[in-house]
């Protein structure tokens, strides 16, 4: 078999993946997109401003394209495991708690690297993280990791049951024909 039959035969699976993630990415990033905005708008509302400038959503929304991307890194590293003798809940635990470290971890990098772009120091920028107030880190990792646990949940029951199971649980059966 010479290389180009060999590149065509893997061509294919090659697409699949690039075409799985690339739709995971794109429903994570709309997850996140929701809760983010959903969470400005809270934001926005309680500090009374008005009128709420609509470059926060983009904000927001690149923020979580950001994260989605940080937590399917976290993925690529340590790949979700659900063990059926454990159950869901006890099986992912551990690794929400792991995929939320990774994602701070990953955050104080983007802080830094961002802190770069406008000429500062890369770790004061990732020192300046979170206001540089523990206790807000703790309230943004809580937030984050409660916006994080029903996705994770929903992907163990996809490991679990499958793919078909879980969109019939969530959204009936297809009806075929005139039934």
């Amino acid at each position: 078999m010479n290389a180009a039959t060999e590149n065509e035969n893997h061509s294919p699976g090659i697409k699949k993946k690039i075409k799985a993630e690339a739709e995971q990415a794109l429903i994570l990033t709309a997850y996140f997109s929701t809760w983010f905005c959903a969470l400005t708008l809270l934001a926005a509302t309680t500090l009374d401003k008005h009128p709420i400038p609509l470059s926060l959503f983009g904000i927001a929304i690149i923020k979580a394209g950001l994260c989605a991307k940080f937590m399917l890194i976290a993925q690529a590293i340590f790949p979700i495991n659900v063990e059926k003798s454990n159950g869901i809940i006890k099986s992912l635990f551990l690794e929400s708690i792991l995929y939320l470290l990774v994602v701070l971890g990953l955050n104080y990098i983007e802080a830094g690297i961002e802190g770069l772009i406008h000429g500062k120091n890369f770790l004061d920028s990732m020192a300046s993280f979170g206001q540089k107030n523990p206790l807000h880190i703790l309230a943004m990792s809580l937030v984050y990791w409660l916006i994080v646990w029903p996705y994770l949940v929903l992907i163990g029951m996809k490991l679990a049951l499958g793919k078909n199971a879980i969109l019939t649980i969530l959204f009936g059966r297809k009806n075929s024909g005139g039934q």
